[in-house]
């Protein structure tokens, strides 16, 4: 990897991403994103950002993300990975846990441009039912 990927300002928003993700601070992750932009989560389609965090926020509890990787394209495209494992508190304090990676892509002035959300929705849809919709 080119050392110029290691220092991508695409990696540093990703790692501000799950921190603020992990506090569920709804501000913060919004003003990551552009004014257009869009979120897909499994559960819940597209979305923009601040209702879709808004959500996620108000299903929640104390929850913890573990971040197992950051990755940039390979091809050159304003896109990259946070690679974690999300140990998902929710509100009535059960606890989700698993592997997650969200797909970023930037607009030309590094703003998350859209974001699609990755994970096995089956073994989740089982312990969290309606507590999230």
């Amino acid at each position: 990897m080119a050392p110029s990927t290691l220092n991508s300002p695409y990696v540093d928003t990703v790692a501000q991403y799950l921190a603020h993700l992990e506090r569920g601070d709804v501000e913060a992750l919004s003003a990551l994103f552009s004014a257009d932009a869009q979120v897909f989560s499994p559960f819940l389609g597209w979305m923009s950002p601040h209702p879709f965090f808004t959500k996620v926020r108000d299903a929640s509890g104390q929850s913890r993300i573990e971040t197992l990787d950051i990755l940039v394209s390979a091809q050159g495209a304003a896109r990259a990975v946070g690679y974690f494992i999300y140990h998902w508190q929710l509100k009535d304090g059960s606890m989700v846990h698993f592997d997650c990676a969200d797909v970023f892509d930037f607009d030309p002035e590094g703003r998350i441009a859209r974001m699609t959300i990755v994970y096995d929705t089956h073994p989740i849809r089982a312990e969290v039912g309606d507590k999230y919709a």
